[in-house]
């Protein structure tokens, strides 16, 4: 294996700051939930500002696209500037673009500056996993991931609540305006985070796309994890609310409280695996990941239950399994991660990490959608198959066989991610 880096600062260099933490959670809090929230407010946007359905879905996508390329940029770019100088330049730019979204006019520019604001969450997501991986080490650093990973969590999991709370009381201006108001609280602060003391020292020969970092085994097994988290749990946390609907008749709010069985183990399990990593050595990095691995998969086997002549109970245990499998090794893995490779090179690996996070989820949340719908399409035409695709209750029958054969295509997927996963690990020690 590479050289490993345990120390995340010299003795000359002062302690991190007791608001590092703080402030890098609070706008690591508000990334996931302008994900998984912002697309609640759709319908809202287009009273307001036109129904154009690729206009209309480029606010959910021109973000996700814009953060899961800009992970990559940022990651380089963030070992030359140096990290807090990544995560203030983030936070500005996501905070500017939120503020002027809220006071958008139309669709086209609503668009453009979610994406500025995906270009601008892809930077603080990067400068927050890389200073935190310099500021702290030992078991505090381990303590550090786990509330990242916890707070990521609570991010996802109440980001659809939250933003619909706030579309409630303030129209769906006002998401945008808190996201934008709690960023630039947070940037007008950087000042106190720390300095990165590998800031600037691999000058111009540094890549901007360092893959030779996948050349380490462990790191690239590292990788592959959040991609089976994004096959067979964040496919389901987007269109799951959709199949309650189809199958059993859901409303919304129902749905909603229905999804805390899977986002509640989320925002649980980083706290107590970091316990128990630290306190229980026969728990390895490797026994949390091939567990979560086991329990996505036995989840996404599970959701077939769901037909309309069975209860919704029947469902609850593969839901907390897939909140299990997702949760369990968010934060372990990217402090793990970042700490098998070289210190000077842990913003580029915070760049790749996320790239295949945020990236995976795109490609596999659009390939979900396309498989589904084009199963449908087989037994429907016109616009009950495309009623039936977006969740409209009226041929359960049809939506339950599609939504079975998708959940055991997941299972296989996820089956495969697995395998390939633990090749690489077993091949690392076998080298080693």
């Amino acid at each position: 294996m590479g050289t490993t880096a345990e120390t995340a600062h010299t003795p000359e260099d002062p302690p991190p700051s007791r608001w590092t933490l703080p402030l890098v959670l609070i706008a690591q809090f508000v990334t996931p939930m302008s994900i998984a929230g912002t697309a609640i407010a759709l319908p809202k946007i287009s009273a307001d500002l036109g129904a154009h359905p690729t206009a209309l879905q480029w606010v959910v996508n021109g973000f996700n696209v814009a953060f899961a390329f800009g992970v990559l940029a940022w990651g380089a770019l963030s070992d030359r500037i140096g990290y807090r100088a990544t995560f203030a330049i983030g936070g500005s730019l996501f905070a500017i673009a939120s503020l002027l979204s809220a006071i958008s006019s139309s669709l086209l520019l609503l668009d453009g500056l979610r994406a500025i604001a995906g270009v601008g969450a892809a930077a603080v997501l990067t400068g927050s996993s890389s200073m935190l991986s310099n500021a702290f080490e030992g078991s505090a650093r381990a303590r550090a991931f786990a509330l990242f990973g916890t707070v990521n969590g609570l991010g996802l999991a109440l980001g659809p609540t939250i933003s619909g709370l706030l579309i409630t009381g303030l129209g769906w201006r006002g998401v945008f305006t808190v996201h934008g108001l709690i960023l630039a609280v947070v940037v007008l602060n950087a000042r106190i985070l720390p300095r990165s003391a590998v800031s600037g020292a691999l000058g111009d020969a540094a890549p901007l796309l360092d893959w030779s970092l996948l050349r380490n085994r462990e790191f690239l097994a590292m990788c592959l994890v959040p991609v089976a988290g994004s096959i067979g749990f964040v496919t389901l946390l987007t269109y799951l609310p959709s199949a309650l609907s189809a199958v059993k008749d859901v409303s919304a709010g129902q749905a909603g409280l229905l999804m805390l069985a899977m986002t509640l183990p989320v925002v649980i399990a980083p706290s107590i695996v970091a316990k128990l990593v630290e306190s229980v050595p026969s728990v390895t990095v490797g026994t949390i990941i091939y567990a979560s691995l086991i329990s996505l998969v036995l989840g996404n086997l599970g959701l077939t239950l769901l037909t309309e002549d069975r209860s919704v109970a029947w469902i609850i245990l593969p839901m907390i399994l897939l909140g299990c499998g997702f949760g369990l090794p968010v934060g372990l893995v990217d402090g793990h991660a970042l700490h098998v490779v070289p210190p000077e090179r842990t913003g580029t690996a915070a760049g790749l990490l996320n790239f295949f996070r945020i990236g995976s989820e795109a490609v596999f949340v659009a390939g979900y959608a396309f498989v589904l719908s084009m199963l449908i399409g087989q037994e429907l035409t016109g616009s009950a198959a495309a009623d039936t695709a977006a969740g409209q209750p009226g041929h359960p029958d049809v939506y339950t066989s599609a939504f079975a054969t998708t959940m055991f295509i997941l299972a296989f997927l996820v089956v495969i991610v697995a395998l390939i996963i633990l090749a690489i690990r077993r091949n690392r020690a076998v080298r080693d």
